[in-house]
């Protein structure tokens, strides 16, 4: 178990590093940058003070210079100056996380907590009317995109009620931050579950055709031990893949619903930055949410370890 942790640690931090640098020279391939946008904006162009500015935002160094100081910047926790507002980028990145993290966690609960129990439910009863049910509203749901279900629910909530629903950056109670991201979490989330649902009958129906499933249920073994202890727990390793995969995708997918529900979260302001060729920001968001990714899937390889013992001793 110590040689697989050990392994998976290092191919972890080998893919940052490679993701680092793929990150910062694709920018920089990107035409133009912020000195020629700010004197674009200003509607002239001094070369003594374009140098300036340049010297002054550190863009005239090399590319490899460049590159140490900001990774090595990354590492202690410096995340430089935006561009933009010439105010610290981590002042910048760091109100907005939790609001990017309180919504992508509340869809990944929603998509585990609906997706998984109806999945078995559809495996069990297959060939039922409550099968075929569930099966159209997971389609239903891997067919609609999140942004136009947001529409959808925002347009609702005007012929409802007579106003859309607003967004509290600084809830006070836990059910007030609740109330304000339930429904764009459940308006992204709605995918999710009915991916994580189709991905848990078919894991299911797999087991449940197995010998040991068979057997038990002829030594006596009741229903709810059978679906949940036997076949549920065997048939629960790709539902894990599924969850991890969209857990990271959450991170960094939020850009529509963030902006169709007008939330201030790091997916939107990402999208900013780009537009600006604000350097620091993008480089340490996009940077970020690189973290967020090899980790959920450090995650889902050390869950695979905990849920398949075989994989502690073969691989």
């Amino acid at each position: 178990m110590f040689a697989y942790l050990v392994r998976r640690l290092f191919l972890m931090f080998v893919t940052l590093f490679g993701i680092s640098i793929v990150i910062f020279f694709l920018l920089r391939i990107v035409p133009g940058n912020i000195v020629d946008i700010l004197f674009a904006a200003a509607g002239y162009v001094d070369p003594a003070d374009k140098a300036n500015l340049e010297k002054e935002l550190g863009i005239d160094r090399p590319l490899i210079v460049q590159y140490w100081h900001w990774i090595s910047g990354f590492l202690r926790g410096d995340f430089g100056f935006s561009y933009v507002s010439e105010k610290p980028a981590l002042q910048e990145i760091l109100p907005r996380i939790p609001i990017t993290a309180r919504l992508a966690g509340l869809a990944l609960l929603f998509s585990a907590s609906i997706g998984i129990p109806l999945g078995v439910i559809s495996a069990v009863k297959q060939g039922t009317k409550l099968d075929y049910a569930l099966r159209v509203v997971s389609l239903s749901g891997l067919s609609l995109p999140s942004f136009w279900l947001g529409l959808l629910i925002l347009t609702a909530s005007v012929a409802m009620f007579g106003q859309m629903p607003i967004f509290n950056p600084n809830p006070q109670t836990w059910l007030e931050a609740f109330a304000t991201y339930a429904v764009p979490a459940a308006a992204v989330g709605f995918r999710s579950a009915a991916l994580t649902m189709r991905i848990t009958r078919s894991s299911m129906l797999e087991v449940l055709r197995q010998d040991y499933i068979r057997t038990a249920r002829a030594k006596g073994a009741s229903e709810a031990a059978v679906n949940y202890h036997h076949a549920l727990k065997n048939a629960i390793l790709p539902v894990i893949t599924v969850i991890g995969i969209e857990a990271a995708f959450l991170i960094g997918g939020l850009i529509v619903t963030e902006t169709v529900f007008n939330i201030p979260g790091v997916a939107r302001f990402l999208v900013e930055a780009i537009r600006w060729r604000d350097y620091p920001i993008v480089q340490n968001l996009v940077m970020l949410i690189a973290v967020v990714v090899v980790f959920a899937n450090f995650t889902v390889d050390m869950l695979y370890a905990v849920f398949d013992p075989r994989i502690r001793y073969t691989d």
